[in-house]
């Protein structure tokens, strides 16, 4: 490489970099308990167990209430409020989760866990797993500003891939002369820290291209989901334009039975209310999804009249929400067990140290600069040739 080429790389690297690494750093270090959160949320107390039931044989399957039973005694714990949606957990089959507010797009909501089996209210859990997790959570993902929050975590995401990119370019030729994860002890603190900055780099380099290109893709989820509505979700509603809403909704029960019968082998994930984004204020959103690790998270709409019960129309997700629910476990590691958390966690520190060392590394040489640049001014000028100290001007 030049040196006019590896002077090039070096600035956008530097540049790239510190514009970048305070927000990372902030990142790194709210997404390490966020990797935890269910651990956490059980530590706190605010985690929901379902209830255990009595009389029930070892083996047997447990009874299943029905969904209209479930809204009922949603509605029966809070009958000043409409339901906006009903969700169920892969691990947690035994609970429904109900969230209801005074309007189908009610801000100030409250979410409440039902016995999917008996459907007994069991507790009302905190919003978000409460204020400790949901202060970290929103500080990681836009910074509590909304839509803008989240696209300049976006475009900062984006600036991260140009410095790993510019870092992987400059590295090659920073070892020629050095064996692969040499760190040179003994000699000055800096130069050791560039070396451990360099090694570690180089090892989370997978690591962060991956995290740091499905960050920057969850921060486009709002824009993602309001271009899917206002065409797709649109183009599913269109022949109910200019009819009035349904004033007595359809058995709860019955309609996700016919969407889940166009569906054999998929599961509820959630379901959208009339009024609510994710449906119209004509329809019911029964979102389904499978039970494998990969189809567990691609969700599939399925729209039914909510004043008949009717399907009315079903369509597979676009290409570009199918990224979108992909990248989401990628990013937390929150699918592989608790190993893949264990290794989330370590790969997380490892880059909380490259970030905060390549901050040193810049502040370290600006001081070395500085202290050189008031060394030269202090240093009396060379006088010219022809004038000696003591000869006459």
């Amino acid at each position: 490489m030049s040196p006019v080429s590896l002077r090039r790389w070096s600035w956008i690297h530097k540049w790239s970099s510190l514009v970048c690494t305070v927000f990372m750093l902030l990142l790194c270090l709210t997404g390490l308990p966020l990797i935890y959160k269910h651990e956490i949320g059980h530590l706190l107390g605010n985690e929901v167990e379902p209830p255990v039931l009595t009389g029930l044989q070892a083996g047997a399957t447990p009874p299943r209430a029905s969904l209209d039973s479930v809204v009922a005694a949603g509605q029966a714990r809070y009958p000043g409020k409409r339901m906006m949606y009903m969700s169920q957990e892969a691990d947690q089959p035994a609970l429904w989760f109900l969230t209801m507010g005074a309007n189908p797009t009610d801000p100030n909501f409250v979410s409440i866990a039902i016995d999917a089996r008996t459907a007994q209210y069991v507790a009302e859990p905190p919003i978000e797993g409460g204020k400790v997790m949901a202060f970290l959570f929103h500080l990681h993902v836009d910074l509590f500003a909304g839509v803008a929050g989240k696209l300049f975590l976006g475009f900062m995401g984006l600036l991260l891939l140009v410095a790993i990119v510019s870092g992987v370019v400059l590295y090659a030729p920073f070892m020629r002369k050095l064996e692969f994860g040499d760190v040179r002890h003994g000699r000055t603190p800096r130069l050791k820290w560039l070396d451990m900055h360099n090694l570690l780099g180089i090892v989370t380099l997978v690591w962060t291209l991956v995290v740091g290109a499905t960050g920057v893709v969850n921060t486009l989820a709002d824009v993602l989901l309001q271009y899917w509505q206002a065409t797709e979700i649109a183009a599913m509603v269109k022949p109910y334009e200019g009819q009035p809403p349904p004033t007595v909704l359809a058995s709860m029960e019955q309609s996700v039975a016919r969407a889940q019968a166009l569906q054999p082998g998929m599961k509820v994930g959630f379901i959208a209310f009339p009024g609510t984004p994710f449906a119209s204020s004509h329809h019911y959103g029964v979102y389904m999804h499978g039970d494998q690790a990969l189809t567990a998270r691609l969700y599939k709409p399925v729209l039914v009249d909510a004043g008949t019960g009717q399907v009315t129309d079903q369509r597979t997700l676009p290409w570009y929400l199918s990224t979108l629910l992909l990248s989401q476990p990628l990013h937390f590691g929150d699918y592989g067990g608790q190993g893949m958390k264990f290794l989330w966690a370590l790969l997380d520190l490892a880059t909380i140290v490259v970030l905060g060392s390549g901050l040193y590394l810049w502040l370290k040489r600006g001081r070395a600069a500085a202290k050189a640049g008031a060394k030269a001014a202090a240093r009396p000028a060379r006088q010219p040739a022809l004038v000696r100290e003591g000869e006459p001007r």
